[in-house]
């Protein structure tokens, strides 16, 4: 063989073996930990008796979940796994008249004139999302409300037809054994500002005319701007004028905006008022209610212009038409500008060039005379007339001093909601989210009591290209990319372990839980809607799932959306992450059907373990469940283990540490009695033909 025939060679198998070396690298991994069943019992599900568990009779002055230490706990002192849903995506809307965001008609008319009666479903239908929801396991809702449900008609007029229809739906899920907290749900502040959640009237209110954003680059408004809407650039929002004022006014405005009052009140004073006077009075509605465990303080709330150190730089988010939080003050105070227009990539946001804004000169404010940021001096015109930043450092500090958002804002706001809340119900749980991007602040030990870090986490990659890979992730906490799927998988975990960290610096020893994750099921240009193949959607739910359970988390999934349709998802501009929808139910008889990816939405797990969970896991592919925990001796009542039918309802085989078994068919639940004291083991697979 000749000497260039043996170099070809050689090259060759080293290609060869670089890409083997490459693929098993990208694709290759062993996700679940190994154990053993030596010494375990044996048992065939129909060998098991029929079992079932009592459910306590709860009042006011025991929920039915609480808190001890790091877990949640049933009134017999059991740790919870909660496996909770968001319910739902459209409630961020109106209910009647019906206006999803894409639609036009009837926006800017009906501003003091909605109703919200029949959300997150009418009335009449609770029983039929309510038993699914049950019989997938779902017994814990993260239940959104918004602040333009109750006070819509104006300050302090509370729209008490809503606050029944609440109260009714919380009772019902009663009925199903399902307990609640309520999420008072804002994304961007407002439907007027390009989201959900405050009333049209805050924004009048501080001066603002909100029918001019859209032309003013004050907000991108799917209602205004219509379809094509581009994915995921409503959070650019969170930067633009609109949002970015009234967030700094309502957490701040004491601080950056004191000449800016409202009905002789300070605007931050007053706006917080409401708004906790508002979430007060669901809290009236629902006192006494078993399964009402608590509230959250205020959904992905925004820092505003709060600790911005560059007022000509962009945010985090790239995508669309950017103005620099200067140029957005310049625009809303009627001037004509060119900005820059980039496109998002996961590579990064490409400029694209640049597009004149608000050439008819619009303002965004009533009149010249009510532009907060320009009164305050942060900038002004030159001689020449050219806008001009006065006051560089003006979020930045305040009397010399950095200001620390999370510490200076949001913290005496989250105290102030809790001691308003607890007056209704000192026994609720506060579910607490720092800001987007922000850490939580530190809490000291009285005020953390009742405090839940309940903040938001989502495969980033997957949610803004709504495409799935396998191979490629992104470090939300590091952020950098990931590739590979043994690195996603650590890093996802490591993602959630940091949350766990953040807890115990910042509460102590509290709970966590993630208040948001999910997956948008419209990825890969919607094509699973016309094959009814899932796979990738599977594969991907289930990737994010094992992070939250290698962490033994509890959880509330985003989202169940009652009226969600392949055409428009959740109904919010362009998003479509519920696991349910209309346009996949072909049988209303078959609580399956409508379903989503449902291999690895449904999925079973440790609901009420009777001591410390130590390690559990789903293999979906398998169907086999692994439960190891450490027993508390001081309690009687069995460690129950939701088993969904869906993937066991054809038999199962379970090995056990010693002790014994009962098996609630009805409620899925299988109960375990250890006979000795330590650490036990549980496994669960699928019976073989």
């Amino acid at each position: 063989m000749s000497r260039l025939k043996k170099i070809a060679i050689g090259s060759l198998l080293v290609i060869f073996a670089t890409v083997i070396a490459i693929a098993v690298y990208l694709f290759v991994d062993s996700p679940f930990p190994s154990y053993s069943i030596s010494g375990l019992q044996v048992s065939e599900s129909r060998q098991i008796p029929a079992g079932q568990p009592a459910h306590s009779k709860s009042d006011s002055l025991q929920k039915n979940i609480s808190s001890k230490g790091v877990w949640f706990v049933d009134p017999t002192g059991r740790a919870m796994i909660l496996h909770g849903i968001n319910v739902g995506g459209s409630t961020k809307l109106p209910f009647e008249p019906l206006i999803p965001s894409h639609q036009k008609e009837q926006f800017y008319e009906t501003v003091y004139n909605v109703s919200s009666v029949g959300r997150p479903f009418p009335l009449n239908q609770a029983d039929e999302h309510f038993e699914r929801l049950y019989q997938w396991g779902y017994r814990f809702v993260r239940l959104l409300v918004t602040w333009e449900a109750i006070e819509h008609a104006g300050p302090g007029l509370y729209d008490e037809d809503y606050l029944n229809c609440v109260q009714a739906i919380v009772k019902k899920a009663n009925d199903h054994h399902i307990n609640v907290f309520i999420d008072p749900h804002q994304d961007v502040w407002s439907r007027f500002t390009g989201g959900d959640g405050a009333p049209y009237w805050t924004l009048d209110k501080v001066g603002f005319d909100p029918l001019k954003f859209s032309e003013t680059g004050s907000a991108i408004i799917h209602n205004v701007k219509g379809d094509p809407f581009p994915r995921m650039i409503w959070p650019t929002n969170y930067n633009k004028l609109g949002a970015a004022t009234m967030f700094t006014l309502f957490f701040g405005g004491n601080d950056f905006a004191p000449q800016v009052k409202i009905d002789s009140v300070s605007a931050q004073d007053y706006l917080q008022a409401h708004y906790i006077n508002a979430i007060k009075q669901v809290a009236l509605k629902l006192k006494g209610l078993p399964n009402v465990i608590g509230f959250d303080t205020f959904n992905e709330p925004g820092a505003g212009y709060i600790g911005m150190t560059d007022l000509n730089a962009f945010g985090l988010l790239k995508n669309g038409i950017m103005p620099t939080p200067f140029e957005g003050m310049v625009l809303g105070a009627g001037n004509a500008l060119e900005v820059e227009r980039y496109e998002f990539a996961l590579a990064g946001p490409k400029a694209k060039g640049k597009v004149l804004v608000n050439p008819n000169k619009f303002s965004s404010w009533k009149a010249p005379e009510m532009d907060i940021w320009k009164n305050a001096g942060v900038w002004n015109y030159d001689s020449q007339q050219k806008p001009t930043v006065l006051k560089p450092n003006y979020f930045k500090e305040i009397d010399g001093k950095q200001v620390d958002f999370s510490k200076d804002y949001f913290k005496p706001f989250a105290l102030a909601f809790q001691k308003q809340m607890h007056a209704v119900d000192s026994s609720w749980l506060i579910f607490a989210e720092p800001a987007l991007f922000h850490q939580m602040p530190d809490f000291a030990t009285e005020e953390a009591k009742r405090l839940v870090n309940a903040g938001h986490w989502y495969d980033a990659a997957t949610l803004l290209t709504k495409e799935y890979s396998a191979w490629f992730g992104v470090d939300v906490v590091k952020g950098k990319p990931v590739f590979g799927r043994h690195a996603i998988r650590e890093t996802f975990h490591d993602n959630m372990a940091n949350r766990k960290e953040e807890t115990a610096r910042s509460l102590g020893n509290n709970p966590t839980l993630v208040g948001e994750f999910g997956i948008p099921f419209d990825m890969g240009e919607k094509k699973a809607f016309s094959t009814g193949d899932f796979a990738d959607q599977e594969a991907c739910l289930d990737r994010s799932f094992r992070a939250m359970e290698s962490n033994q988390l509890s959880y509330t999934l985003w989202n169940y959306t009652a009226d969600n349709e392949n055409k428009h998802g959740d109904q919010w501009n362009g998003e479509d992450l519920s696991i349910f929808s209309k346009s996949q139910q072909k049988n209303k008889d078959d609580i399956n059907s409508g379903g989503r990816a449902l291999a690895a939405a449904i999925r079973p797990y440790p609901y009420k373990v009777a001591g410390e969970p130590l390690e559990y896991f789903f293999n979906v592919e398998k169907k086999e469940f692994y439960l190891k925990f450490k027993r508390n001796k001081s309690i009687d009542s069995p460690t129950e283990i939701f088993l969904p039918s869906f993937h066991f309802g054809n038999g199962f085989q379970v090995h056990n540490s010693p002790g014994k078994l009962a098996f609630d068919k009805k409620q899925s639940l299988l109960l375990f009695y250890p006979d000795a004291d330590g650490d036990q083991q549980i496994v669960v697979v699928k019976a073989h033909k």
